[in-house]
C-alpha cells in the first residue's frame, strides 16, 4: 500500500463526539495478547505523534502552522485517548504492565529480525535483552501479589525467565547514547523502525513514571520506579538513533507516514473484528494527516514528499508473534555486554574506572537495596523458587537456579561468558 496514493478527506470531519468517542473495552479474560500489545504500540504512537506536533508549535513563530498543527494534534490526542479506554476496568496496572513488557519484548524482537542496518539491530538486541528481564521481575511481582501467573497473560507466547539481570541495567547516561542515522540515505524500513521503537519506550517508561506512586505496596512502588529509570536510558538510546538533521517538517511527514504504516499494519494482522474496525478507522484519518503534511512540507519548504520519503510503498507489515528462539539467541550471545558511550562491550573488556563501574558504585552501593533484586528475594523466601515460565533450561547456566537470583550476570567480568552480537543477511 502507499498512502500518498489513497484519497483523504478533510481532518474537521475525523472529530468525534463523546458517545463515538467511548470505546468499548476488550474482555481481558479472552483477549488474545497481541491485541493488548496492538493497543499499547498504537497508544504510544499517537503519544510521540502529539508530543512532537506540541514541540514544533514550540519551535515556530508562524501561527498559521501552528494553527494547522492544532487541528491535526486535537485528532490524535481523540484517538490516543479512545484506544487507552480500550483497557477494562478490572484490568490491574500491574496486568496491564505484563502487556507493556511483552510488547516490548516481541516488538523489539520483530524489529531487529527484519534490520539491515547492523548498527540499529545491535541495539535492538541489546536493549532487548533487559525488556525480557523486566517482565520476568513485573511477572514474579504479579504472582506474588495477587496469585496471577503471568504465563496466561502473554498466552504462553513469550518465555519468562532472567536475562541481563535489571540491576546491571543501570548506566552512566554518557553510555546511552549512540550514532543517529541519516533518514535521506537509510532505507525506509530503518527509518520506521527507530521511530516505532522510540515511540514504543517512550510510552512504557511514561506510564511506569505515571502509576509508581500508585503501586498499592512499597514492593510494587520500588519497583516501578528502579524499571521507570531504565526505561529513561532506552528512551535515550533509541532516540539518539533518530537523523536530527531531519527539518520539523520532513520529521512531521515521516511522523504521519509511520502511524500510517503502524495502523495498517495492526488492521493486516488483527484477529478481534471490533478492535480491526478501530485501526481501519484511524488509518483513514492518518491519510488524511499525512495529505496535510504533505501539503504543508511542499507550502513552507517547497518540497515534495518523494525528496523525503522517495517511494511510499509501506514495507511488510509490522507482525507481533512469539518469538522464543530469537530471544534465546540473543541471551545466549550477549548477555555479559554492556554500553559504552556509542559502542557496546564486554563487562571483562571494561577497564577497571570505566564509567559503567562508578555509575553502578554509585546507584547500586550493596545489591540488597535494589528492587528488582529483594522482588525476587522475597518470592524465593515465600515459595522456595522464583516463578517462571520455559520452553526450556535457561540458556545461561549462571541463570537456571531458581532459588538464588544472580546479581552478576552483565555486571561482573567473570559471571559467565558472552560471544557477540550478529547482524542480518
Amino acid at each position: 500500500m502507499n498512502p500518498f496514493n489513497e484519497k483523504s478527506s478533510p481532518i474537521i470531519k475525523d472529530f468525534q463526539n463523546w458517545k463515538e468517542l467511548y470505546p468499548r473495552p476488550y474482555d481481558k479474560r479472552d483477549v488474545d495478547p497481541y491485541t493488548k500489545t496492538r493497543i499499547i504500540l498504537l497508544n504510544g504512537a499517537e503519544f510521540e505523534a502529539n508530543w512532537f506536533s506540541h514541540q514544533f508549535a514550540r519551535h515556530t513563530d508562524n501561527t498559521d502552522l501552528k494553527r494547522e498543527l492544532a487541528l491535526t494534534r486535537a485528532i490524535e490526542k481523540q484517538q490516543q485517548i479512545k484506544l487507552s479506554l480500550l483497557k477494562p476496568k478490572n484490568e490491574s496496572i500491574l496486568e496491564h504492565t505484563i502487556s507493556y513488557e511483552q510488547l516490548a519484548v516481541d516488538l523489539t524482537a520483530e524489529l531487529a529480525k527484519r534490520e539491515l542496518d547492523c548498527y540499529v539491530k545491535t541495539a535492538l538486541d541489546f536493549a532487548l535483552l533487559e525488556d525480557f528481564d523486566h517482565l520476568y521481575r513485573y511477572s514474579n511481582l504479579l504472582e506474588g501479589e495477587q496469585g496471577v501467573f503471568a504465563e496466561y497473560l502473554v498466552g504462553r507466547y513469550t518465555e519468562i525467565m532472567p536475562a541481563r539481570p535489571t540491576i546491571s541495567h543501570h548506566r552512566h547516561p554518557v553510555d546511552n547514547v549512540k550514532r543517529s542515522i541519516n533518514s535521506k540515505i537509510a532505507d525506509v524500513q530503518t527509518v520506521l523502525s527507530t521511530m516505532i521503537i522510540t515511540a514504543a519506550e517512550q510510552q512504557t517508561m511514561n506510564f511506569y513514571m505515571n502509576v509508581t506512586n500508585l503501586a498499592p505496596t512499597d514492593a510494587g512502588r520500588r519497583l516501578y520506579e528502579e524499571i521507570a529509570m531504565v526505561e529513561e536510558e532506552h528512551v535515550t538510546h533509541y532516540e539518539s538513533l533518530l537523523d536530527p538533521n531531519a527539518t520539523w517538517l520532513e520529521m512531521l511527514l515521516w511522523h504521519e507516514y509511520c502511524e500510517c504504516y503502524l495502523y495498517w499494519s495492526c488492521y493486516q494482522t488483527e484477529t478481534d473484528c471490533y478492535i480491526k474496525s478501530l485501526w481501519e478507522e484511524n488509518l483513514n484519518m492518518e491519510i488524511s494527516h499525512l495529505h496535510k503534511a504533505v501539503e504543508l512540507l511542499n507550502r513552507y519548504e517547497g518540497k515534495d514528499w518523494q525528496e523525503v520519503i522517495p517511494y511510499g510503498e509501506f514495507p511488510a507489515p509490522i507482525s507481533l508473534h512469539e518469538n522464543v528462539d530469537y530471544v534465546r539467541r540473543i541471551l545466549t550471545d550477549t548477555v555479559q555486554y554492556t554500553s559504552i558511550k556509542e559502542d557496546y562491550a564486554k563487562i571483562k573488556d571494561l577497564p577497571e574506572n570505566a564509567d559503567f563501574f562508578l555509575f553502578q558504585n554509585i546507584v547500586n552501593p550493596t545489591v540488597d537495596i535494589v528492587p528488582s533484586h529483594r522482588v525476587i528475594e522475597g518470592i524465593i523466601k515465600n515459595r522456595g523458587a522464583d516463578y517462571r515460565f520455559q520452553t526450556a533450561p535457561n540458556p545461561i547456566p549462571e541463570l537456571r537456579n531458581r532459588r538464588v537470583d544472580n546479581t552478576s550476570v552483565g555486571r561482573k567480568p567473570s559471571a559467565t561468558t558472552s560471544t557477540d552480537f550478529f547482524c542480518n543477511d
